[in-house]
């Protein structure tokens, strides 16, 4: 007997009882195994996830999670054949399982290294700089981030079943919250050998990850306020989701990523000659193929001006008829199976559908010729191009055929097309391929409320492109209305996501003590020891030199304007500056400003300050004329160490004012500073 499946639950796998479902290959229709969660305790398995895994996160800081999922990532690659073996029987071709296995794989590379780059060593993301709320400076507020103590439950569908796990664990896990993966039953297979080698690694902190094969039972009946569900799938199904009293009542997240009929748009500035129209042709046949086009991101609607859409269809029925279909791992196949034979006729069904108003010009949805397998045993199906013959026709713009099939629709104008495009009523993505940035602003800022990304494409971008259909690690995955209303990935966004952002009121001290990032109106610490002559360790935010002052000549702003060459004629002209209502003379530079002041602070000696690397938030309040002189004033901000290195970040808050004592310059100065000797930690 093929095996049965497991779920991981509280730390240890789980067999349940029974026989269990039968699972089909998508290729030949063999058993590739059993799935059954009968008697799966999913309120210990939530249990688990708030009272072990939750205080596992918590005790790392959003860099020692980012270090634990490189460390998975770099691990799973060594497997990769290994997903790669499992992955044909899901109907996926090589190129399919690239888009699944390593696309999920580099999510996790994504977001350990923005991770690593954007977010403190520490366990509260701050939001935006310190609001004072008080005259005298005493009363201040300061919007902070902190991980929910709760799960994190993640419902995901057939399609991809590594991407779809990893893409959702992936920002979860930053954010320090634990995940409860449930997998689409057709293809769990694949999904649960990979949850096996992750568990296997010993990477994650026991509980921040459990696995449910097979139905999920009463699990969302357990969930509360501060845990989350990221739903991927039908907008039936996510609508039913939404519905339920745990949502409704109880407080509990909800993100949908649902049906999404994705358009792509040529441009009306394009002809048969134009490198776009290839482009273009190109890009929806590829994006009808890979998957066998089973992704929420496929292009369904194909909108071109009404005198190309001959050509189109022409020059996309020769590409699609060099589409061979068959056996993933059979020689010359370029398109695999669709998920199983149930799916097959899902997405005859829908063509059905849409021939009501539209006509297939190319494909034959019950009969293809086949590559290394039996059409009959196997759920392959042929490309299916379809045109719309009735410009008012609901169908195309209602009904999804989740395959590889897409519908040519011709428009009049840009207005006309933008109308068309808004008819899916809310998608994932929208693409629009044309050479005129002015056409392209036209239609983005139409297209935008109704889509969660768009792509332009041109054959400037051609070649860097990652295409209409691919999810970026960086960049929102979700859309609006029928596409879900939901938002994933996105980066840190993605990561704030699972985490409460609340406002803190207090004094500067106590914003300080809670966000480690000193506050104006916090004590200063000004001592004999100069703060750039201490190490990481020794280091206390607070720390604070002032030094001045130092008048500025007229002489210094010459030389400077001489040997910058930046001679605009507030620092050169007399009459021209006396003129200026802002200068009223002869002005110092802002940057000779910001060079004196460095001057000021820089202890000169060889020491724990190794390199400065930047200047943030850099203003010039107050205009510095001749003979003013300057005062700065350099205090710890910010201290961050750097796992894993010999130095850390501290970010230094600047104040330079004059003699009068008013502010002419503020700014962040970015420094890198030695840890002690010997330590790396």
């Amino acid at each position: 007997m093929t095996p049965l499946l497991h779920s991981y639950a509280a730390g240890r796998w789980y067999t349940a009882p029974d026989e269990g479902t039968p699972l089909h290959s998508a290729v030949d229709g063999s058993v590739v195994a059993r799935i059954s969660a009968t008697g799966l305790d999913v309120a210990g398995m939530v249990e688990h996830a708030r009272a072990v895994g939750g205080p596992a996160l918590a005790a790392l800081t959003f860099h020692g999670r980012a270090a634990a999922l490189k460390a998975l990532a770099l691990r799973l690659l060594e497997h990769k054949d290994e997903f790669y073996a499992l992955s044909t029987a899901t109907g996926a071709t090589s190129r399919d399982s690239a888009v699944d296995i390593d696309g999920g794989i580099g999510t996790l590379l994504s977001y350990a290294s923005k991770a690593r780059r954007e977010l403190p060593n520490d366990t509260v993301y701050l939001d935006g700089p310190a609001e004072q709320l008080g005259k005298r400076g005493t009363f201040a507020g300061q919007h902070i981030y902190t991980s929910r103590r709760g799960v994190a439950v993640q419902i995901n569908a057939f399609n991809f079943p590594v991407w779809g796990f990893l893409e959702k664990l992936a920002p979860a896990f930053i954010a320090g919250v634990p995940s409860i993966v449930k997998p689409a039953s057709q293809t769990a297979y694949l999904t649960e050998l990979v949850v096996r080698r992750i568990i296997e690694s010993g990477l994650l902190p026991e509980g921040s990850l459990q696995l449910v094969c097979g139905g999920t039972g009463d699990l969302l009946d357990h969930l509360g306020g501060q845990d989350s569900v990221a739903f991927t799938g039908s907008a039936d199904t996510a609508a039913l989701l939404r519905a339920h009293p745990a949502v409704l009542h109880n407080g509990v997240s909800f993100n949908a990523e649902a049906d999404s009929l994705n358009a792509s748009i040529l441009g009306a500035d394009v002809t048969p000659e134009s490198p776009e129209f290839a482009l273009f042709v190109k890009q929806l046949v590829t994006e009808m193929t890979v998957k066998a086009g089973q992704k929420c991101t496929a292009i369904r609607r194909a909108l071109v001006p009404e005198a190309l859409v001959d050509a189109v269809i022409a020059a996309a029925s020769e590409r699609l008829a060099k589409v061979v279909v068959g056996a993933p791992d059979a020689d010359g196949v370029t398109m695999g199976a669709l998920a199983s034979l149930d799916q097959r006729e899902e997405v005859r069904k829908s063509v059905r559908a849409l021939a009501k108003t539209s006509q297939i010009v190319f494909g034959d949805p019950d009969a293809v010729a086949v590559t290394g397998a039996d059409q009959n045993t196997g759920a392959f199906i042929s490309p299916i191009l379809l045109r719309c013959t009735d410009h008012d026709a609901i169908e195309p713009h209602e009904v999804e055929a989740f395959g590889p099939v897409s519908t040519i629709i011709g428009y009049r104008d840009t207005a006309d097309v933008i109308e068309l495009a808004a008819r899916g009523k809310g998608s994932l993505v929208a693409s629009i391929v044309t050479a005129d940035t002015g056409m392209a602003r036209e239609i983005v800022l139409g297209l935008a409320p109704y889509h969660g990304r768009i792509l332009v494409l041109d054959t400037e971008d051609a070649k860097e492109s990652t295409g209409h259909g691919s999810p970026l690690p960086v960049l929102v995955h979700g859309g609006p209305g029928r596409a879900g209303g939901g938002e994933e990935l996105g980066g840190i966004r993605g990561v704030l996501h699972h985490m409460q952002r609340t406002a803190i009121q207090g004094t500067p001290a106590v914003l300080t003590a809670v966000g480690r990032r000193w506050v104006t109106g916090a004590e200063r610490v000004s001592g004999q020891v100069h703060p750039f002559r201490k190490n990481l360790a020794e280091l206390r935010l607070g720390d604070t030199i002032v030094n001045g002052p130092r008048p500025v000549t007229l002489a210094d702003i010459e030389h400077f304007a001489e040997f910058t060459g930046d001679t605009f004629y507030a620092h050169t002209d007399p009459v021209a500056a006396a003129a200026n209502p802002l200068f009223g003379g002869i002005v110092a530079h802002g940057y000779l400003v910001v060079s004196l002041a460095a001057g000021l602070f820089v202890d000169p000696a060889p020491g724990p300050v190794l390199a400065n690397f930047g200047v943030d938030n850099l203003r010039f309040l107050t205009p510095v004329k001749a003979e003013d002189a300057l005062t700065v004033t350099l205090t710890a901000k910010q201290i961050t160490p750097r796992a894993g290195a010999n130095y850390g970040e501290v970010r230094w808050d600047a104040t330079v004012t004059n003699q009068h004592d008013q502010p002419v310059a503020t700014y962040d100065v970015l420094t890198l500073v030695a840890k002690p000797e010997g330590d790396a930690q």
